[in-house]
């Protein structure tokens, strides 16, 4: 039997874009481009276009449509951002 050091946990890592987390997001909230496009006010055709990556998403958009879908901004502009982990905080004492 194998104990808790001897396994790794997995790791799933899935690159999406802007457009891909906005399809998703929509998706699971079961709405439609076109019921999307009415309670955010962002016209249809660029939902697609985004979706699509034809089109760059935008923080106007994205405040627009993060606050239909019910997430914050940053969730469909950075979908694949990660923090690095050697990243260490900024101490104060280097800025005197």
């Amino acid at each position: 039997m194998k104990s808790k050091k001897d396994t790794v946990p997995a790791r799933v890592r899935v690159v999406m874009t802007p457009g891909d987390m906005l399809r998703t997001m929509r998706g699971l909230q079961g709405l439609t481009q076109s019921k999307l496009a009415a309670e955010s006010g962002v016209s249809q055709p660029a939902i697609s276009a985004i979706e699509a990556g034809r089109v760059e998403l935008g923080v106007d958009r994205a405040r627009r449509l993060a606050a239909v879908l019910r997430v914050h901004p940053a969730v469909l502009l950075f979908p694949d951002w990660e923090p690095a982990a050697e990243a260490a905080p900024a101490r104060a004492s280097t800025l005197r």
